[in-house]
């Protein structure tokens, strides 16, 4: 690819006016640019001013060399040293190509102080708002001019008030009215015969009384929400009283027409607000943006890959964790302890389409798909399903199956009772085969069962009382083979989204003894100052402990979703912080799925006992564009687009593939600048002043995992040989 001449590309005069500004708060800067003759003789002037800054805290340059990086290393460091590391790293940097993931066969330079120095120079350059005013904050944070603020206690609870939650009693009425006009509607469609169901339909006879009496009995039944759901952008913006935006409605035909599935039931889409009281102006914007497809989803949809690169899968082939698997669709691995199992049932589709999906490829080739009558299991299905479990059964390392999809309770009552009990079987005759092997020669067996899905907030009314009897009944039996944990994961993504529905649903999964957890996607909307910690305070209360809070995957379909990874850490650090568990209530938590039926009042008491508004059990994390999930990053450059340059080390509290000894670090190059996020916050009503310190935070470490979701210990010791593997 050819060379960027960026002395031939101009500067706006907005780009100009931040770089005098830059210049007219650093005369040390502006002087060593002014005397440099070419743009290398800037890298040694701020190299030798960064070195001046830190002689007294050698610490800082042997982080940045990487000889020292524990968790106490990084505790160290102040404010300006993590600026210092970053100048340093841009210098250390300058002039080097980083393949760019969003868009294909492009490779983005980092190049800040060449841009500067042609800045001055030459009136060129081509450095953009973005990149300037992220150098702004940069220097800023390096000489001082500006400290960090952290908030207290009292202004993160401000933070979270802003944002109701589905059991609101507000909210609930609005609801009650959006849910009477969307049977309105299907009513008026069921007697003019635009829309039909055999299971669903009104007998001779019936006045409008009556069939509103009837829809609401059906409203109940998850098959309802199915057989009904949208699946047009007319009859969506139609339910929604026609109060969608031209823009939008636009931008959900063209969606249809280049294929990208339009699915959403009656249930779900009575969250979102169409005629809004000031109290809940923009509450359900993240749930929008879940239904409601972007422009850049619409022109990437075709040529959308896999982020996560171990799940490129070639039969008997190793992926790039080196797992060798027995196809293409079932099963994805990148962890010598756990493996996804993806069932050829009801479980390939959703109660419907998250705009953000990190599967969205598999939508995209046609594997997952809201096709439903195509999606019951063949009479294959059972035998290739025995076969399956025959990887996990050889398998010496495999202690955790996580059954997801598409969404794993989407199965029909009697798929997923096959599916456990051929999971139960494969236990069982794992559990039966080490006492033939000697000690440090026996297999790992599993200990953990986890269900992935959406559900509870997507179709609550899924959980019948059948479906809850399976559950029970499995834990039950597979409690005595040994399996410890029965874990729901499930993933709801703001608070608007848990009613009154969705804790009945959670209700009945934890009465069955499952524990609930929660995987959070950190979008934009969901970003937003107290949101995510509001989250957390409602699945609380309702008995759900965070898992994850993940950085939206990087690639240009997600750019309208994507918020920062500096993002992501100002949140841990600035609001996650006032639920963290103190010491002394660590080994409580860890204790809480040992008595899930009783997880509700156990958590509140442990609140209660802690003076927290929430257990901040989650983890931010990002799942890099290769193996594993990290946080530990340095920012390592910027393009002159203002994109940050990401450096990511692998989580090292948690067991790898060995690949990862080869691998090395990962580098991403951002979608979208901090001051485009921060403009896009500003357009969603927030108060931009409020995230002024998000541009220093420029590196990280990930944080460890609770213990209450560690794997339980085994009164054997297993063999350190990997079967499956080919590194």
């Amino acid at each position: 690819m050819q060379a960027i001449k960026f002395e031939k590309l101009s500067v706006s005069p907005e780009s100009y006016l931040i770089f005098r500004q830059l210049l007219d708060e650093n005369k040390r800067l502006e002087k060593i640019i002014q005397e440099s003759r070419a743009w290398e003789s800037v890298l040694y002037s701020v190299r030798e001013w960064v070195e001046e800054e830190i002689k007294d805290r050698p610490h800082v340059l042997r982080y940045f060399r990487g000889e020292k990086k524990t968790r106490e290393d990084f505790r160290k460091l102040d404010w300006k040293d993590y600026a210092s590391i970053r100048l340093l790293d841009y210098i250390e940097n300058a002039g080097k190509k980083f393949k760019n993931l969003n868009i294909p066969q492009r490779e983005s330079f980092s190049h800040p102080f060449r841009l500067l120095w042609l800045t001055y120079h030459k009136g060129a350059g081509g450095g953009q708002p973005a990149f300037f005013e992220d150098m702004l904050h940069l220097f800023r944070q390096f000489t001082g001019s500006h400290e960090r603020k952290l908030p207290d206690k009292k202004k993160v609870q401000e933070w979270m008030d802003r944002h109701p939650s589905g059991l609101d009693p507000r909210i609930i009425r609005i609801r009650e009215r959006n849910k009477s006009r969307i049977i309105r509607i299907i009513i008026e469609k069921l007697d003019s015969g635009e829309m039909k169901s055999r299971r669903f339909s009104f007998d001779p006879g019936l006045d409008r009384r009556e069939k509103i009496k009837l829809v609401n009995e059906w409203w109940e039944d998850g098959r309802f929400h199915l057989s009904f759901a949208i699946r047009s952008p007319e009859l969506l913006n139609e339910m929604l009283d026609y109060s969608m935006e031209p823009k939008t409605l636009e931008i959900l035909r063209d969606a249809s027409k280049a294929g990208i599935p339009i699915f959403v039931n009656p249930y779900y889409l009575s969250l979102l607000n169409v005629r809004v009281p000031g109290f809940a102006i923009g509450a359900d914007l993240t749930i929008r943006d879940y239904i409601f497809h972007s422009k850049e989803l619409v022109r990437e949809f075709g040529r959308i890959v896999a982020w996560e690169k171990e799940d490129i899968v070639e039969p008997g082939e190793p992926n790039a964790a080196g797992w060798i698997l027995p196809n293409r669709h079932n099963i994805h691995r990148r962890y010598p302890e756990v493996a996804i199992l993806i069932p050829e049932t009801m479980a390939r589709t959703c109660g419907g389409l998250c705009s953000a999906c990190q599967r969205m490829y598999d939508f995209q080739r046609g594997h997952l798909t809201f096709d439903l009558a195509k999606l019951k299991p063949d009479e294959k299905w059972p035998r290739k399903l025995r076969r399956l479990m025959k990887y996990f059964e050889n398998d010496s390392q495999l202690r955790d199956i996580l059954i997801t999809g598409g969404d794993a309770m989407m199965s029909s009552e009697k798929s997923l009772r096959e599916v456990l009990e051929e999971v139960y079987q494969m236990a069982l005759r794992k559990k039966r085969a080490n006492e033939f092997r000697k000690e440090k020669e026996k297999y790992a067996e599993i200990i953990r069962i986890r269900l992935g899905t959406r559900l509870p907030v997507y179709l609550p009314q899924r959980f019948t009382p059948e479906f809850v009897r399976i559950l029970a009944r499995f834990k039950e039996r597979a409690s005595g083979i040994g399996i410890k944990q029965f874990v729901v994961q499930t993933h709801i993504e703001s608070p608007m989204e848990i009613t009154p529905e969705t804790r009945k649903a959670v209700q009945k999964l934890i009465s069955a003894g499952w524990i609930v957890t929660n995987q959070l996607v950190f979008t934009a909307a969901a970003s937003r100052r107290g949101h995510t910690a509001k989250l957390r305070k409602m699945l609380n209360e309702i008995g759900i402990l965070p898992y994850y809070t993940f950085t939206v995957k990087g690639f240009m379909e997600n750019y309208r979703n994507f918020a920062t990874n500096t993002r992501a850490v100002q949140e841990m650090v600035e609001e996650k912080i006032v639920g963290s568990v103190p010491e002394e209530y660590i080994e409580p938590i860890r204790e809480l799925p040992d008595d899930a039926e009783n997880i509700i009042q156990n958590i509140s008491g442990l609140l209660e006992k802690a003076d927290l508004p929430f257990l901040a059990t989650d983890r931010n994390v990002l799942n890099l564009p290769a193996v594993g999930k990290s946080l530990t990053y340095r920012v390592i450059g910027i393009t002159r687009s203002g994109r940050r340059i990401l450096q990511f080390e692998h989580d090292t509290t948690r067991n790898h593939s060995p690949i990862i000894h080869k691998m090395g670090k990962v580098t991403i190059v951002e979608s979208k600048p901090v001051k485009d996020y921060l403009d896009q916050l500003r357009q969603m009503g927030e108060d931009i002043s409020e995230y002024e310190d998000i541009y220093g935070y420029s590196l990280s470490i990930t944080e460890e995992l609770m213990p209450v979701f560690d794997y339980p210990e085994y009164d054997f010791e297993i063999t350190s040989e990997f079967t499956n593997l080919e590194v």
